[in-house]
């Protein structure tokens, strides 16, 4: 089952003397944080009071009703900031990491099932999908669409098109000489 409210990202710390507080976003972008209206604290059972938020850097910087200096600022710091799925429109073929999350890995050609997704690694050029099969193997796997047939939340599977090898499977071993393996130290 889907969550309604999402981690959001966490206060770091305070900006400057009037009650602004720094928050390191664990979604895209603080840009896209930034179009977020209302935030929550404790899950998503307490409206945090958001009364502006902008872009600094790599952070998004927010004010909160009733902080008005550094030292009730720097109160805050740790607590986690939480978003209302409702209020998020995501493009398409774009997810949750969370939602990411226990997907099973189907193979759309086979039906072969390689294991679930565990967690999502953001790499710069793709994501990366660590998935972990019955038996405890850990594969990597990119996210990249040529390689996603189709994401499929409601029914919690992924069906992925797999290249040669990734999940262990046909990996190719080329035999190393005597020789060739003295020479290797």
């Amino acid at each position: 089952m889907k969550k309604q409210f999402l981690e959001a990202g966490r206060i770091v710390g305070t900006h400057g003397v009037r009650g602004e507080m720094r928050v390191e976003p664990w979604c895209d972008s603080a840009d896209f944080l930034k179009k977020v209206k209302t935030l929550y604290f404790d899950g998503g059972k307490t409206d945090a009071g958001l009364l502006s938020s902008r872009v600094h850097k790599s952070l998004l910087l927010v004010r909160l009703k009733g902080v008005e200096s550094a030292t009730q600022a720097d109160l805050y710091r740790g607590k986690i900031l939480y978003l209302d799925r409702n209020d998020v429109r995501l493009p398409k073929n774009r997810y949750f990491v969370e939602d990411l999350i226990g997907l099973h890995v189907i193979d759309d050609a086979t039906g072969a099932e390689y294991g679930t997704v565990q967690d999502v690694f953001e790499t710069g050029a793709n994501n990366v999908y660590r998935i972990v099969n019955g038996v405890g193997e850990e594969f990597l796997f990119p996210a990249v669409d040529a390689m996603i047939a189709k994401t499929d939340i409601e029914s919690g599977k992924l069906f992925v098109k797999p290249i040669p090898g990734i999940f262990g499977d046909g990996a190719e071993t080329v035999p190393v000489s005597a020789g060739e393996a003295a020479d290797a130290d």
